[in-house]
């Protein structure tokens, strides 16, 4: 019988891949470094310009390093220019403990993981830069966008090392990011947002007024959903360790009806802000949902 894969690449199946290269995630508002139907730079044909430094990651070139950098603070930078930026892409993943939940079968954390790998996969292939940050109760890792393909594995082997835990604070990492990247570019939201509902808002709004194209992937349970739970029942928050033995029967009711409260609020807040807003369900196929979702995204132009 075959071991079971380990490594990194097994959060991109040959099948999955072998359909999405005949798919492709577009932009819907302007964001810059990006034009219609043409993966290149909005700058082709002007001076290479530098644009910013920003910390070696493995697969760079070293040709780009800047050693005079290096000499004054003993770490590597490359120079990034103009000619090479695109769309630039930011995957936010959630790796906070309440990911790690699962009724039966995947948790949320691994189909999270699954999805981002997916698109970081199809975004790189249409030729746009690509970048990861992982949080919990802070932001954990941060992976600058870039272009070139090898950085597939760099990305890949990030969603690996990281494990969820501790408390969440969707908010703190989204106004962070918000503020770090500079340039304009499409932001993709992979939680189950479990967190403080205005902060979360907040944060969202912050990407937007920042001038970001935003899409969430709100990743659940169904149980987090329908709460069809046995008579009786012991309920442990992940994040807290608190216990709690009661009849779900008894708060099944209530449960689904703030349950719906909160899940139509973040619907009506990511339509105000133009945020293009989706649930997964981990009972579901998460490559079917994903193309479902992008051939819809697509006849809407």
């Amino acid at each position: 019988m075959p071991e079971p894969r380990t490594d990194y690449l097994r959060f991109l199946e040959p099948e999955t891949v072998s359909r999405l290269r005949s798919l492709e995630l577009k932009a819907r508002l302007v964001v810059e470094g990006f034009i219609i139907g043409l993966h290149r730079s909005p700058y082709h044909g002007f001076s290479v310009e530098f644009a910013e430094h920003r910390q070696y990651m493995p697969g760079d070139s070293i040709k780009n390093i800047d050693w005079k950098v290096f000499g004054k603070t003993d770490r590597y930078y490359v120079k990034e220019f103009e000619e090479e930026t695109n769309l630039k892409c930011y995957i936010v993943l959630d790796c906070s403990a309440s990911m790690n939940y699962t009724s039966k079968g995947i948790t949320k954390f691994d189909y999270a993981r699954q999805l981002a790998a997916s698109l970081a996969y199809l975004m790189l292939r249409q030729q746009d830069a690509v970048g990861l940050l992982t949080y919990d109760e802070k932001i954990r890792r941060f992976v600058p966008a870039r272009m070139a393909r090898p950085h597939l594995n760099v990305l890949l082997k990030e969603m690996d090392a990281a494990m969820p835990s501790l408390k969440t604070d969707s908010g703190s990492a989204f106004h962070e990011l918000a503020e770090r990247v500079k340039r304009r570019g499409l932001v993709i939201i992979i939680s189950d947002l479990l967190d403080d509902y205005d902060k979360i808002v907040s944060g969202i709004k912050h990407f937007r007024h920042k001038r970001h194209e935003v899409i969430i992937f709100r990743v659940l349970d169904p149980r987090e959903q329908d709460f069809n739970f046995p008579l009786e029942a012991r309920f442990k928050d992940m994040e807290t360790g608190e216990i709690i033995l009661t009849n779900p029967h008894q708060i099944k009711e209530s449960y689904q009806e703030h349950f719906a409260d909160f899940t139509e609020g973040l619907k009506s807040e990511s339509r105000r802000a133009l945020v293009d807003f989706n649930t997964f369900i981990t009972t579901d196929s998460y490559d079917r949902a994903l193309f479902t979702y992008l051939a819809r995204r697509s006849k809407l132009g």
